[in-house]
């Protein structure tokens, strides 16, 4: 192991550390200056923990690397490597380190690990004949020390551009904590905008895409928002507010999220938001928190300051009614938001609201099923069977279901369950009867929706059946076609001489490629497929020498079908 003596200016930045996230919303106090920055550049983030993302929160904070790969990464603090993990999407290579004082660091994207490391995984590779892989180690199999160059930086699995993905983990319950309360802090004297806000007229119905909203811009900067056309809000009963806003540091563009926000009513907290830690069997529930139906229209992220019932994140860290406001009287009463950073720059908006008998009422909801999100929920016909369990729904729902005439190429109707618009937490039963004339093909029968997301699909007991992720339009198509295979640099029926290895792309039309096997002269190779160019290479080792070689690749699908490309080269 190299230790590493990091450079001035990432003393001054341990220095000074201490002095953030003093302000913030925490539950308990985290451990300062025991864990270094991860690289030996200046810090700056293009992503921050917490950061809204489509159907996930931001686990952790990351890194720029000046748009290229290659920068040393380290070691956070002295541990030993618990888990290295190859995935062809998510963070693409990863490493774990597991720290004495009950922490675990993480460092995702990577380029190149560790020779140590990389010995390893390849290991592992070969012994699954696998590309990803997933695999704990012992204690004393790789042992770093502080400072300690583990990786190089990359650009790896589901990355949008060169960076480093790192975040802090407790070890015990493996719920990702905020970087930046441990000292690991970003230079930020920019407190975070407002760009509008929400009045949600709840009326005692279940929160949905019809609930009757508002929403009204604002102005200001330096902290100091208020409404661009000031009024008195009407509003009566049962009332919701909402956010729209970002953040920004002091050393980056990139707009960020918040750390924290909270809601005041004349002068009391009635609800408080905190971006400190979440489990992530928790992270899809950020559709409970944003407007989600709002965002499908607009991609606009709305932040909802009240809860919804079904919503366990543990990122809510008080609330009084769950932020939900009766408003019953005639009095005017403040209302007030406060949003903060990290760092404890923090924005203002003060609104007044006064109640109306003239209130929006909600819309008159169509004929439905009312669904509880806290109950086991069936419904059932004689083509279709949708079974939901407890905690899947965020909030009750008047369950609807319709059916549209048969596409071309279907084997069935078309199944209208319910509507986009209501956030599930996770998947749920879809049992899908086709129709007569699937025949012989029912081994191939996928259950797809009509957005083209096709679910993994099984038939049993005069069903298709699938875990569908969201609530839509569904219908049955049959998977017979193979995969398809286009070679790059090799080419069948010509033996070309090739030097550095050999490049294909691989994809499929409906079901997805479930598994690939590559072999050079009959023996298995180690084939890495790109998430974001979808190239499956093979580079070559000292294995593969000068001479005439053949090579054999099937790739399969997740109906197994097959196709199967074969060609001679030489080195």
């Amino acid at each position: 192991m190299v230790k590493n003596i990091a450079t001035a200016f990432f003393l001054v930045f341990c220095l000074t550390a201490s002095t953030f996230a003093q302000n913030s919303i925490q539950s308990r106090p985290y451990p300062q200056r025991f864990f270094r920055y991860p690289l030996d550049l200046p810090p700056v983030t293009a992503g921050s923990f917490g950061e809204l993302r489509p159907n996930h929160f931001h686990s952790g904070l990351d890194f720029k690397t000046n748009q290229t790969t290659g920068f040393p990464v380290h070691a956070a603090a002295d541990g030993y490597v618990s888990r290295l993990r190859v995935e062809f999407g998510g963070f693409g290579n990863a490493i774990y380190i597991t720290h004495p004082n009950g922490y675990t660091t993480v460092y995702g994207h990577i380029e190149r690990f560790s020779p140590e490391m990389e010995k390893q995984v390849r290991a592992m590779q070969y012994q699954q004949q696998s590309f990803e892989v997933d695999f704990k180690l012992q204690p004393l199999q790789i042992q770093v020390c502080q400072g300690d160059v583990i990786a190089l930086s990359g650009n790896a699995g589901a990355s949008e551009g060169p960076h480093l993905h790192f975040e802090i983990r407790d070890t015990k319950t493996e719920e990702t904590i905020n970087p930046q309360l441990f000292g690991l802090t970003i230079a930020d004297r920019v407190p975070p905008t407002f760009y509008g806000i929400g009045i949600y007229h709840l009326d005692g119905s279940p929160f949905s895409e019809k609930t009757p909203r508002q929403f009204l811009q604002v102005t200001g900067s330096d902290g100091n928002y208020r409404l661009i056309k000031p009024v008195v809000i009407n509003a009566s009963g049962n009332t919701g507010f909402g956010i729209t806003t970002n953040d920004m540091t002091s050393v980056s563009p990139n707009h960020n999220g918040i750390y924290s926000a909270e809601l005041k009513v004349d002068g009391k907290t009635v609800y408080t938001f905190a971006v400190e830690r979440f489990a992530f069997d928790q992270t899809h529930a950020i559709n409970a928190y944003i407007d989600y139906p709002e965002f499908l229209k607009t991609h606009r992220w709305v932040q909802k300051c009240f809860i919804l019932p079904g919503s366990k994140i543990s990122l809510y860290q008080q609330s009084v009614n769950r932020g939900i406001v009766n408003f019953n009287d005639d009095a005017i009463h403040h209302v007030q938001y406060v949003i903060k950073d990290v760092a404890g720059n923090t924005s203002t908006l003060n609104v007044d609201v006064k109640s109306s008998s003239a209130q929006l009422t909600a819309a008159n909801n169509p004929p439905g099923i009312r669904f509880q999100y806290d109950k086991p929920n069936v419904y059932s016909n004689d083509k279709l069977k949708v079974m939901i369990a407890p905690g899947n729904l965020y909030d009750d729902l008047d369950f609807t279901y319709s059916t549209l005439p048969k596409k071309a190429g279907a084997y069935s109707i078309i199944h209208v369950i319910h509507n986009k618009f209501t956030p599930l937490h996770d998947t749920y039963d879809l049992w899908i009867k086709p129709d007569s004339t699937i025949g012989k093909y029912t081994g191939k029968a996928v259950i797809v929706n009509t957005d083209g997301v096709c679910e993994n699909s099984t038939y049993e007991d005069g069903y298709v059946k699938a875990k569908a992720r969201t609530f839509g339009e569904y219908f049955i198509k049959v998977d017979t076609e193979p995969p398809f295979i286009i070679p790059m640099n090799i080419k069948k029926g010509l033996a070309r001489k090739i030097s550095r290895g050999i490049f294909l792309k691989i994809g499929d039309h409906l079901s997805g490629i479930k598994t690939y096997i590559g072999k050079v002269d009959g023996k298995w190779v180690l084939m890495e497929w790109d998430y974001k160019t979808h190239i499956l290479r093979y580079i070559f080792t000292a294995d593969v020498t000068p001479g005439k070689h053949s090579f054999d690749l099937i790739v399969i699908d997740n109906k197994d079908n097959t196709s199967h490309f074969t060609a001679d080269f030489y080195k």
